[in-house]
């Protein structure tokens, strides 16, 4: 059995690597869906499972990691800016607000018939931002590949006022959620028998 990560996501790779266990990374060939008139946590869920189960399709022996993570502002869930313009609308939009980010992570191992799932949930409040600051990070580091259109371990690490919850779950991937889930299951024992990093 081997540990596979359904993302090629740095951030997601490098979080999931501070458990010290070998893994490896497949890009899931699965197409996000998402629908207006679906819960929020409800998508997270389905998409992080979607993920999972396409690539447990092609290793069945493995067992496979799919996450997602979402922004939530209200009633207005941002996912993964398509251009800078909607990047610039959406961190407009945070100014000065409180949100919450969910990251869904689903398990999934067709040789041990084991399919679980969990949603962790981190409150962001975001100071107010001036034009300038936007600019500058759009500039800097664009941040296409992430939701919100933020990632607060980089330079929009200064647009945040206060994290109440998993901060690793902000980054896109609640370590500490995933390792004790692994011990509730009895996965971790599985995993300790694989080669160390």
């Amino acid at each position: 059995m081997r540990l596979i990560l359904a993302s090629v996501s740095p951030r997601r790779q490098e979080l999931l690597g501070r458990l010290g266990i070998s893994f490896v990374t497949v890009r899931p060939e699965y197409e996000e869906q998402h629908y207006h008139e679906e819960d929020p946590e409800a998508t997270c869920r389905r998409l992080a499972q979607g993920k999972a189960i396409q690539v447990a399709q092609r290793f069945p022996e493995d067992l496979i990691v799919g996450a997602d993570t979402i922004v939530i502002l209200g009633s207005q869930v941002m996912g993964k800016p398509d251009s800078l313009d909607e990047a610039r609308r959406m961190l407009q939009a945070l100014s000065g607000q409180t949100h919450l980010v969910k990251t869904a992570v689903a398990l999934v191992c067709s040789d041990l018939n084991h399919q679980s799932v969990f949603v962790e949930t981190t409150e962001v409040a975001f100071h107010h931002l001036e034009e300038d600051d936007i600019e500058r990070y759009l500039s800097v580091d664009p941040p296409l590949d992430k939701a919100g259109a933020y990632g607060i371990q980089d330079w929009s690490g200064v647009f945040v006022q206060q994290v109440a919850g998993c901060y690793h779950n902000v980054v896109g991937f609640p370590l500490a959620r995933f390792y004790r889930h692994l011990k509730d299951n009895n996965l971790w024992p599985r995993l300790l028998a694989l080669k160390h990093l």
